[in-house]
């Protein structure tokens, strides 16, 4: 390369790092946040009215994070340059009446969350994470990070025809945890919490709370040349948004645009919440933005015209044992750099002059790109991307990294594909 690239096999050190310390969506905004305050960022309250001052600004909300740097001397129409992401991942969550067991087991009742592959839950150390609300309204994270949970696997003497016909899990009876023995006993858990916590008996009100993973993610293969981890769907493109968003706003002078970090929650079972992509939130902080800097509506409509949002989201490497299962013609690899993902039916937002904005941006950050289609046979999955494009009618193009074992408890990605994309986006927000 012409210079130095700004990321490089740190950055995947320190997403690694990143996953091992964001065990739900509200521990993942939490470290974005704190990465963000340390670039010199500060948040914002939604109550409050904004002033018009530059400099890099941030909202909090539940599971979701909106950050934006205005450079001096932005004028109301600048627009906007957007990474977008999400913060949740499929997993097992509790619900409201976690108290459950029978046969001298105690356990934890969950719901399943998203789509996850189920049999990669089984026979692991899990531990316990979330969100507590308090009676006072306030809220406090938890992380039970240690051997907590475990969801037993049947033992083959005891369903001989596992090998043979597959696994078969029922949703509801097969996959509660264990995590004691004894008398089950109404508020146990929340009781545990609180005190694991600090809190006094009976302050917690409500809670969002999710199983995980206790194994740290972690260098794979005779080179290194893989990470295995946990929450790579998505958090690998919240953390390389946060970078290179921070990146940026150190070297904010003469941007033509303002680049915006959004990390939406609730992406898993389709973005329809206050903190989904769906959501009025981005919207919100956008106009806001604008008005905030003295803007009419007329300013807002010119800044939206001009916006460019790339929607960065996990993707499918080809599989060695299931290669008939991809397209023929387009095999993403990992470490072959970020991919541009494409899909006629508007399942992902990519069009011809998105692609040739992804393709400008990998070329200034001399980054290569792969392209992604789904098998003609295959449904295709979806992202925020379709969703940002039609609700704020911004251009939006679809990309990511690609993995192997989407969805699972633990998914694999090449090391280098990371900082490939924190490059790229870096390129991207300077516009």
């Amino acid at each position: 390369m012409s210079e130095p690239p700004r990321f490089d096999r740190g950055h995947t050190d320190d997403l690694m790092s990143f996953l091992a310390a964001s065990p739900s969506p509200y521990h993942a905004v939490a470290n974005a946040a704190e990465r963000l305050e340390k670039a010199g960022f500060r948040q914002v309250a939604e109550t409050d009215a904004w002033d018009a001052t530059s400099g890099g600004k941030y909202v909090l909300r539940g599971g979701a994070i909106v950050a934006w740097y205005v450079p001096e001397g932005a004028a109301p129409h600048t627009p906007f340059r957007i990474v977008g992401a999400h913060t949740d991942s499929p997993n097992l969550r509790v619900k409201p009446l976690p108290d459950t067991g029978g046969h001298g087991w105690r356990q934890v009742a969950v719901e399943i969350y998203g789509g996850p592959l189920l049999n990669s839950w089984l026979d692991r150390d899990l531990g316990l994470a979330g969100r507590l609300t308090l009676r006072d309204g306030s809220t406090r994270l938890v992380n039970v990070d240690r051997p907590l949970l475990r969801v037993p696997q049947l033992a083959i003497h005891l369903d001989r025809s596992v090998s043979a016909e597959g696994l078969k899990l029922d949703k509801q009876r097969h996959l509660q945890p264990v995590w004691g023995l004894g008398e089950v006993r109404d508020g146990d858990l929340i009781a545990f919490l609180e005190e694991t916590a600090g809190l006094a008996a009976g302050e917690v009100a409500g809670w969002d709370l999710m199983v995980h993973s206790i194994e740290a993610p972690a260098y794979l293969g005779r080179d290194k040349e893989l990470v295995a981890g946990p929450r790579m769907d998505n958090l690998l493109s919240v953390h390389a948004g946060t970078a290179a968003l921070a990146a940026v706003a150190g070297s904010g002078a003469g941007l033509p645009c303002i680049p915006v970090l959004a990390a939406f929650d609730h992406e898993e079972n389709g973005s329809q919440s206050d903190t989904g992509a769906d959501g009025p939130l981005l919207g919100s902080v956008l106009e806001r933005s604008v008005f905030a800097r003295g803007g009419s509506y007329e300013d807002r409509a010119r800044a939206f015209a001009g916006t460019v949002c790339l929607s960065s989201d996990t993707g499918h490497a080809v599989h060695p044992n299931y290669a008939e299962r991809h397209d023929p013609t387009h095999h993403p690899r990992v470490n072959g750099g970020p991919i541009l993902k494409v899909n006629v039916n508007n399942r992902y937002a990519t069009d011809g002059s998105g692609r040739a904005v992804w393709a400008a941006a990998c070329e200034k950050a001399e980054v290569p790109f792969q392209s992604f289609v789904s098998n003609n046979s295959m449904p295709c999955g979806t992202t925020i991307g379709p969703i940002t494009a039609a609700r704020h009618g911004i251009k939006t193009v679809d990309i990511g990294v690609a993995i192997l074992s989407m969805h699972s408890v633990r998914e694999l990605c090449g090391a280098d594909d990371p900082w490939l994309l924190a490059n790229s986006l870096v390129a991207f927000l300077e516009g």
